[in-house]
């Protein structure tokens, strides 16, 4: 079984930061294209941002130039860096990357999610 926790999330002042960290564990061959989702009360869930299968990075139109992800493979985890956060970051943040099994079978997993509040 593969389990991707989350943690770092909390309150924030509008302007202030926080650093995301996901750790992926179990049993696997490899996870790839790891990235982060979040989803606010009554909204979809929205891609922020991920790693791409060829290494490059996407972001969500709405944090390009806010939010950096980043990743240390051997650790088997990503990071994401959001800065000049605003009111309308608030939202569960979802980690998620592709898991590869040793019987060459893959599939999407996530993990359960971490808070992130932005108030005054």
């Amino acid at each position: 079984q593969v389990q991707l926790m989350e943690s770092g999330g909390g309150l924030v002042q509008p302007g202030g930061s926080l650093r995301l960290s996901c750790a992926a564990s179990g049993n696997m061959f490899g996870i790839y294209t790891m990235g982060w989702s979040r989803q606010a009360p009554g909204k979809q869930r929205d891609l922020v941002a991920t790693f791409s299968r060829g290494g490059g990075v996407s972001y969500g139109d709405s944090v390009k130039g806010r939010f950096f992800i980043s990743r240390d493979n051997p650790k088997n985890t990503v990071y994401l860096q959001m800065n000049s956060l605003k009111p309308e970051d608030a939202a569960v943040y979802y980690c998620h990357g592709i898991v590869f099994s040793s019987d060459s079978t893959s599939r999407t997993c996530w993990g359960q999610g971490t808070q992130v509040t932005v108030s005054s």
